[in-house]
């Protein structure tokens, strides 16, 4: 650990853990504008199975996490890291060469299943080094880098799809992943102490799912961010159907997401400042309140006077920043107590909020009506139940000051 902290400033490391962070959101932003060209190439006769290629790596990247928290906490971050990143690129060149659309969709499931350990090792990496109030900063800052991939990737795709076929676009994706391996390969030293792995045994595994599934403080934080991606999601699954349709926004219709993104990205950057003043668990409790309390005044502005398209996208970038703090600052608290079991529990949240969300989003997306309404009550009990988790972590006793300043892992190991 002191040798990763003498090799990776803490900017270098943040810089390199939103890189490895974008190797899944690259992999489904990119590939939105080349779907009808991936139809067209594999005749495929219904419009709305190109969105497998999306959805199969979903399917990869949100089961396998629960096998690679154990198998991290037992090998180390980085052999899990590296072979993730080298398993990703493999299966993107595959894609490439695929004589069927059937084989492309494995590809890209098995391409879900590699960053899925990228993901999973990293963010036990992170923990591995920082803890509390600076583990909450650290990934406000990761995740306001990480946000800009939604604003920028889509629009670069279409820009590769006027120089050359939609192989193209994953020859880029396998480029960008082999940079991010090559960096972490060379600077990214392993993080987990040997006398720290846990024995790769059904009673160590089963002991370490104990530990996370027993602490009532860390499982509600964890668990709460179920309900914040399921918010997420939540306004953008129906986006394009609010914007383009109901508000007419037709071609225009990616503004919007620039939007929602931009704003993402510049409230995680407060997010830190704001965590760093007002500390960790304040961030994340008045972040609850506020996301409903936002969500039920547009609803309730929607049904009175209606909101137009420029007020309800006022609203959802609103929602940025009690999403955003709301994850940062519950993240680091999921993981505090379970440095022991990181990787474990990071498979274990993962897991529950990829397939919860999933889930609640869709049921969320399925209630728009051609109004806005219940998409805005959608997003509001999301972050009541998001406050009903912190409630339950915390015996009823929120607001509270933060213990103590926490210092990096690394130093106090």
């Amino acid at each position: 650990m002191s040798t990763l902290r003498s090799a990776l400033s803490r900017r270098e490391f943040i810089f390199l853990a939103a890189g490895l962070m974008m190797v899944d959101a690259l992999a489904i932003d990119i590939m939105l504008p080349a779907l009808p060209d991936i139809g067209d190439a594999f005749g495929v006769l219904r419009d709305n199975d190109r969105s497998l290629v999306i959805t199969a790596f979903l399917f990869g990247f949100g089961l396998p996490q629960i096998v690679f928290g154990p198998l991290s906490d037992h090998f180390g971050r980085r052999p899990m890291i590296l072979g993730g990143m080298v398993a990703y690129i493999a299966c993107t060149l595959l894609a490439i060469v695929s004589p069927s659309f059937m084989l492309l969709l494995a590809c890209r499931f098995l391409q879900g299943v590699a960053a899925a350990c990228v993901r999973v090792a990293l963010g036990a990496c992170v923990r591995d080094l920082y803890s509390g109030k600076a583990m909450a900063e650290i990934m406000s800052l990761i995740l306001s880098i990480f946000l800009l991939v939604p604003i920028i990737m889509p629009g670069v795709g279409q820009l590769i799809l006027l120089v050359g076929p939609w192989q193209l676009i994953f020859l880029v994706m396998g480029g960008l992943a082999a940079l991010f391996g090559t960096w972490a390969f060379l600077r990214l030293a392993e993080t987990l102490a040997p006398a720290e792995r846990r024995p790769l045994s059904l009673t160590g595994i089963a002991e370490g799912f104990a530990i996370v599934l027993t602490n009532r403080r860390a499982f509600f934080y964890g668990i709460a961010s179920t309900f914040l991606m399921a918010a997420v999601l939540g306004f953008i699954l129906p986006g394009q159907q609010i914007f383009a349709e109901q508000y007419g926004w037709g071609p225009y219709y990616p503004l919007a997401m620039t939007g929602m993104g931009g704003a993402a990205a510049i409230c995680s950057l407060l997010s830190s400042r704001i965590i760093r003043v007002v500390g960790v668990r304040r961030s994340a409790h008045y972040g609850a309140l506020l996301l409903p309390l936002l969500a039920l005044t547009a609803a309730l502005l929607n049904v009175t006077v209606g909101l137009s398209a420029y007020a309800y996208l006022a609203f959802v970038m609103a929602f940025a920043l009690p999403l955003v703090t709301g994850f940062s600052s519950s993240g680091a608290l999921s993981m505090e107590p379970l440095g022991a079991v990181a990787g474990t529990a990071q498979a274990v949240f993962g897991l529950i909020s990829t397939l919860g969300a999933a889930y609640l989003s869709y049921l969320i997306a399925q209630s728009y009506d051609g109004t806005t309404t219940p998409i805005l009550l959608g997003i509001a009990l999301m972050g009541l139940l998001t406050f009903a988790c912190f409630f339950i972590a915390e015996g009823g006793k929120l607001f509270g000051e933060d213990p103590a300043p926490l210092a990096p892992a690394a130093v106090e190991a």
